[in-house]
């Protein structure tokens, strides 16, 4: 597992005083916000956070020893990187990141329907996007009755494959 993770890009200056505005890619902008230290370079490069908070779609955030927009200018389409080290998550709640890749696996029977490619979040639930050994994607629930077990440990997944859930058109 990947100890630093992408968590936002900085993808405009924002004011007269080094503020950046950053694309938050994790659950909430203000989950972006609760982060003292993040990281350039893929974790590299630590940079301390002065200050930040949501505004709008996106998150205004004061990186120590930027104070001038040319400063602020040189950070424009960095990527910033969080510690998972430093994020406590609830049971069963899973990084998308460590989910990429995994194998998903019939509980009942054994069989592998391919592997995840993304997660989509749709508000109520997230979606897994399975892809076969044929480039076929199907989608499946994030839900406690199609998901019975995820093992990242062992890159793998475990589901009940309810009634219609792969059915072809």
């Amino acid at each position: 597992m990947k100890r630093f993770l992408e968590i936002g890009k900085i993808v405009a200056v924002q004011g007269l005083k080094g503020e950046v505005r950053v694309e938050a890619w994790c659950d909430s902008k203000e989950f972006l916000c609760e982060f003292d230290t993040l990281y350039f370079d893929k974790g590299a490069t630590p940079v301390e956070i002065v200050r930040a908070h949501p505004h709008k779609n996106i998150v205004l955030m004061k990186i120590k020893g930027t104070d001038t927009v040319e400063q602020a200018q040189l950070l424009r389409n960095k990527i910033l990187y969080m510690d998972r080290e430093d994020v406590e998550l609830d049971e069963g709640c899973y990084f998308v990141q460590d989910l990429i890749g995994l194998s998903v696996i019939d509980a009942d029977d054994g069989t592998e329907y391919g592997k995840i490619v993304d997660v989509t979040e749709t508000g109520a639930n997230d979606v897994y996007h399975i892809k076969d050994k044929d480039g076929v994607i199907r989608l499946i629930p994030a839900i406690p009755d199609v998901v019975i077990e995820t093992n990242i440990t062992d890159s793998k997944m475990f589901i009940h494959k309810l009634e219609g859930l792969f059915d072809e058109d």
